[in-house]
């Protein structure tokens, strides 16, 4: 049977829901830390039960995410350490990440997550811009992340990372370069790079449809995404996935599993779980959530199972997006046809017998994907009725 060597856990709580967010989150002054614990407890024995998801007896990478997992209580990672089963993460290179915000993140805490076993702190910066920080809801000033990572270092972490996003809506006249400036002199080890989206349901796609709020167009959205990617790797930080940039050594292993089609389980509320072929996710909705894992019961709200064609479709999407690419030899000649006009137009390079998109071809990710797919069916049909 394969056991799941990496393993997501959702921490909802939030103090405030950004302008543009739809993730699933929990608002409140305060997190519910002991409430929280019990609900992965719950949906732990729910899974033991089930038998499907078995986890491994040493786990590869754990990641704690939200929400703001900096607003759990101190003990909390202890706590789950506990709960996971601490033998689970006695291994040397097991990477443990934990999200926090600036504002929540103290020595305090911190220290109590080295000691619990985290050694891995993804801090979401967002902008070092203070009027584009109010215009986001974040609760943080601009010099707050300055002090995260002192923080962070001084309690002992040498593995950072912080959250970077572009695409803003002009008006607010944000400076990108600046915003990049800024993370150089944290000298951190890894920065995500998001794109602003206009996720129906937020307060940013109400404003949007009401004509209250501008947007970014195409062009200038692709401009500053080329040009953030070509400055951070001026500046040493390998580009290894669309949105992802590191130092050597320093690449999400957690992030990284989801990209090669490993199996994960997600615990928590709309958290995601893969095991080939199924995939599964959960109740979104916090109350529901863990209302179902007190009782012992799996808090699924859906699951589908791939099909070939599906899982043939995914396996592309995900190796386009990292910078190892898909191999060039698993293709008819056909399709290395296709992959040679990626290349003349800029979208794709030959990398060690792989095809890797560069940085312009990302940007188009999802319609190559298709059209690769497109090509695909049709070389097995052809090749079928030779």
């Amino acid at each position: 049977m394969e056991t799941i060597g990496s393993v997501y856990v959702h921490a909802p709580f939030c103090s405030r829901r950004c302008y543009y967010c739809d993730f699933a989150v929990e608002v409140g002054s305060s997190s519910d830390s002991d409430l929280w614990i019990q609900a992965i407890i719950g949906e732990l024995k729910a899974l033991y039960e089930e038998g499907m998801f078995t986890l491994s007896p040493s786990l590869e990478t754990l990641y704690v995410g939200g929400g703001t997992p900096s607003l759990l209580h101190e003990n909390s990672m202890a706590q789950l350490a506990s709960v996971i089963g601490n033998k689970r993460l006695e291994k040397n290179d097991l990477e443990w990440t934990c999200e926090a915000n600036p504002e929540s993140f103290d020595l305090e805490k911190a220290s109590s997550w080295i000691q619990a076993g985290v050694n891995r702190v993804s801090l979401g910066v967002q902008t070092f811009q203070e009027s584009v920080l109010r215009w986001m809801g974040r609760l943080h000033g601009a010099e707050m992340p300055y002090e995260a990572v002192a923080i962070a270092r001084k309690a002992g972490f040498s593995n950072l990372s912080v959250d970077i996003i572009f695409g803003l809506p002009p008006s607010l006249k944000r400076n990108l370069r600046k915003d990049l400036e800024a993370v150089l002199s944290l000298g951190v080890d890894h920065v995500s790079l998001y794109g602003l989206t206009v996720e129906s349901g937020t307060p940013l796609a109400r404003a949007v449809s009401k004509g209250q709020q501008d947007v970014i167009s195409g062009t200038q959205y692709r401009e500053e995404y080329l040009f953030a990617v070509e400055w951070l790797e001026s500046q040493g930080y390998e580009g290894y996935e669309v949105s992802n940039f590191a130092k050597p050594g320093k690449q999400s292993r957690h992030n990284s599993n989801y990209w090669s089609g490993k199996p994960y389980l997600g615990l928590g509320n709309g958290a995601h779980s893969y095991l080939h072929p199924v995939r599964r996710w959960n109740i979104r909705d916090w109350d529901s959530y863990y209302a179902k894992a007190l009782e012992t019961c799996l808090p699924i709200e859906n699951q589908e199972e791939l099909s070939r064609e599906e899982h043939k479709l995914e396996s592309f999407w995900l190796g386009l997006r990292t910078n190892t690419g898909l191999k060039i030899d698993d293709f008819l000649p056909s399709i290395k046809k296709r992959f040679d006009s990626w290349i003349a137009r800029d979208l794709a390079v030959e990398r060690e017998g792989n095809i890797c998109l560069t940085s312009k071809g990302w940007l188009i990710m999802d319609q190559l994907t298709v059209e690769l797919m497109e090509h695909f069916s049709c070389s097995e049909s052809e090749n079928e009725n030779l």
